[in-house]
């Protein structure tokens, strides 16, 4: 795994190099470029020496440590430390598309680390690093395991990821629970609607801003993430009804989703 914008650089060369730890080296080719995650993945073309295990993002707790992998102007192997300063922070790709469910930390990432694992204290790999704010100290982000491990099963699958598009902008929030235990609901969570597009399906059918997500056909949705996994290629044309809350009230809605075009 690596970004979409680390294969792409230079306009996207056609001959791509992995170097490993040990001094090795193997060709490796594009098997699929989602630029709306910035990720991308790539087959190696010889066995690779070692590899870092996936983990659960969801897990993650603000003020957790973590350590950033990468190589920042050219220092290769380069180890940074700090803490997981915030979760669930949207993130605009270069294709312009908002990226969720984003962890915001303060390990020290500079132009090299793009592409690049950060971890936890037993090495479990929770994200894939991808951006700073430029000017800013200790604001730095990178896309949730739970993401990638998502994009990279569509990659390698189909060479892209097909999506549904409803035309939300969400933000994970907490539900209190006294809310989940009166509706009976299975997650303690959901994704609150910031805005919606006017060409979208979620405002043709009355959805608004401030409403929190719950359930995509019958599924809990306690996420973004759960909201990805739910809308994809299978539902294009296809009515799907969504549960939310509106205040203290739970109402269905009907969407039809339409695919997203390609960025």
């Amino acid at each position: 795994m690596t970004n979409s914008h680390v294969v792409n650089a230079g306009g996207g060369g056609k001959r791509i190099l992995a170097t490993f730890q040990d001094g090795r080296s193997s060709a490796a080719s594009v098997v699929g470029d989602d630029p709306d995650t910035d990720l991308a993945v790539l087959r190696l073309h010889g066995e690779a020496p070692a590899a870092a295990r996936l983990g659960d993002s969801r897990r993650l707790k603000v003020g957790q440590l973590v350590v950033a992998i990468g190589n920042p102007f050219g220092f290769q192997c380069t180890v940074t430390a700090g803490v997981v300063s915030a979760l669930g922070r949207s993130l605009r790709a270069r294709s312009g598309r908002l990226i969720d469910s984003v962890i915001q930390t303060d390990a020290a990432l500079n132009p090299g680390n793009s592409g690049g694992p950060l971890v936890t204290a037993d090495g479990t790999v929770v994200g894939i690093n991808t951006a700073i704010i430029a000017m800013a100290q200790g604001i730095c982000f990178s896309i949730s395991a739970n993401t990638v491990e998502f994009v990279a099963s569509r990659l390698i699958r189909d060479g892209r990821v097909r999506r549904c598009y409803i035309g939300i902008a969400g933000q994970n929030v907490p539900l209190p629970r006294r809310v989940v235990r009166f509706h009976e609901l299975a997650r303690e969570s959901g994704v609150r609607v910031q805005s919606t597009s006017a060409d979208g399906a979620a405002r043709q059918a009355g959805i608004l801003s401030g409403d929190i997500v719950v359930a995509v056909d019958g599924l809990p949705v306690g996420d973004i993430d759960d909201m990805h996994r739910l809308m994809t290629e299978e539902r294009v044309g296809i009515a799907v009804p969504v549960t939310l809350l509106r205040g203290a009230q739970k109402r269905e809605f009907t969407i039809v989703p339409r695919e997203m075009k390609p960025a």
